[in-house]
């Protein structure tokens, strides 16, 4: 009995082990807190990065930052014999019908990209925003040096840049510093459109914004927490597809979820000592971050960011007023902390650029019957497939089933009482984002 104890430990330690990639531990332990703190610094050293700011100095506003941002990635990508290409993509705005827009400027946005070997029009994209601002967010001279909202997210992307241009992918990875976040998400909005207009493939869009804050106004002290936002169904869904879900759900399962589950998943497997919280929201009450206008295009996408913030810290001129000190400067930023949310981004860009598509059919039966049938399309160079279900009122797949062919019936699984998705795994065994039934099987 002892010996076969011992066995069943073996092959269970052997299963579970397989399910891992050292390489994924490697990249957690490359993403340096030091980098991040000196390329925060950089970027409060600007003065001011609000969106309509300087941009003929090259030490002051926003013009500066972004000549900066680049170089940076420009240095990294001849670190890695050019495996980056680095461009402006911009889109001009007005004062008119734009409340919050001083003057007429263009919106800048500096996009790396780290070409994919199989899938070079696969995307999965990381975001960080460039701009900062005061308290008054047209007031575009008065010192904003936006340390935690928004140069933690930036520092972090330039960091997860570094780290990642040594290995190379699948799919294609993009580090991006957006602008305009501040004045009505324009950047996230310009870059979603030229992805359009140009026939991105995009596999999902990971924005970080504040990642550096873990003393929350509340008074809570967290350095482990941190919230994963997503919305439940896409913006753009059809007419037929919100009927559908009426009658088979799915109404907590759309693409934007999917990747949010991802990452909730992945960051359980590396990295057991954080804590994601999925918000099932699409921001925070009532607010807005870059990732939504990719959403509004259909495109999936999500915010990462702290769990506590401090609001004294945000959109604050510089002060101090009944013995409290306003404003996002440097010393308020915890680099440890956001060393583990670049971590996170850095592990999930890994994941998804190097594992194989998503199955771009999934088709569901079992109606009244005692189990439940999937078939899906066939994906190139997956070497098989995990079907995945969960009870109805579950926020993780919890039961999954690995298999080698595109047809599968889970025997005694009811379909009514589950929820059901595939996903693709690849020889390396990391697997895409799993993918909702989008289609009946009678």
């Amino acid at each position: 009995m002892k010996k076969i104890t011992m066995l069943l430990f073996l092959f269970v330690s052997v299963s579970l082990s397989a399910q891992t990639d050292a390489k994924i531990y490697d990249i957690i332990n490359a993403v340096s807190a030091d980098r991040i703190k000196a390329d925060v610094k950089r970027l409060t050293e600007f003065g001011t990065r609000n969106t309509f700011s300087d941009t003929i100095s090259n030490t002051r506003g926003i013009g500066a930052a972004r000549r900066w941002i680049k170089s940076e990635f420009e240095s990294i990508s001849k670190d890695c014999n050019n495996c980056i290409d680095v461009f402006y993509q911009k889109d001009f705005v007005t004062k008119k019908g734009n409340g919050r827009v001083p003057h007429d400027a263009w919106v800048v946005n500096v996009v790396a990209v780290q070409k994919g070997t199989k899938y070079p029009n696969k995307y999965v994209i990381m975001s960080g925003d460039i701009d900062s601002r005061a308290s008054n967010t047209m007031d575009f001279t008065t010192d904003a040096p936006g340390a935690n909202d928004n140069a933690s997210g930036m520092a972090g992307t330039i960091e997860a840049a570094r780290v990642l241009s040594k290995y190379k992918f699948e799919s294609s990875i993009i580090y991006v510093g957006l602008s305009g976040e501040e004045q009505g998400l324009f950047g996230g909005a310009g870059l979603a459109k030229y992805a359009k207009d140009n026939n991105w493939d995009i596999i999902g869009i990971l924005n970080n914004d504040m990642i550096g804050n873990i003393e929350g106004v509340d008074g809570v002290i967290d350095n482990r927490s941190f919230r994963i936002f997503s919305e439940p169904v896409p913006a753009n869904e059809s007419e037929r597809q919100r009927r559908m879900r009426r009658f088979y759900g799915g109404e907590v399962d759309g693409i934007s979820r999917q990747l949010a589950r991802y990452i909730h998943n992945n960051v359980k497997t590396y990295m057991p000592e954080m804590n994601p919280m999925m918000i099932y929201r699409l921001d925070r009450f009532g607010r807005g971050g870059h990732h939504r206008p990719f959403n509004d295009l259909g495109f999936a996408g999500i915010r990462i960011m702290e769990a506590h913030e401090n609001y004294t810290q945000q959109h604050q001129d510089i002060r101090t007023e009944n013995g409290i000190n306003y404003g996002d400067t440097f010393e308020h930023v915890n680099f440890p902390y956001a060393k583990k949310l670049t971590a996170v981004n850095a592990i999930n860009l890994a994941s998804l650029a190097w594992a194989p598509e998503a199955p771009k059919e999934v088709a569901i039966g079992g109606i009244v019957q005692a189990s439940a049938k999937l078939k899906w399309s066939k994906v190139d160079g997956a070497k098989g497939y995990k079907i995945y279900w969960r009870d109805t009122t579950s926020p993780t797949w919890d039961h999954s089933r690995y298999v080698e062919t595109t047809e599968f019936t889970l025997e005694g699984i009811v379909i009514d009482n589950f929820f059901f998705g595939v996903s693709a795994v690849g020889e390396n065994g990391h697997e895409s984002v799993v993918v909702f039934p989008n289609k009946i099987w009678r």
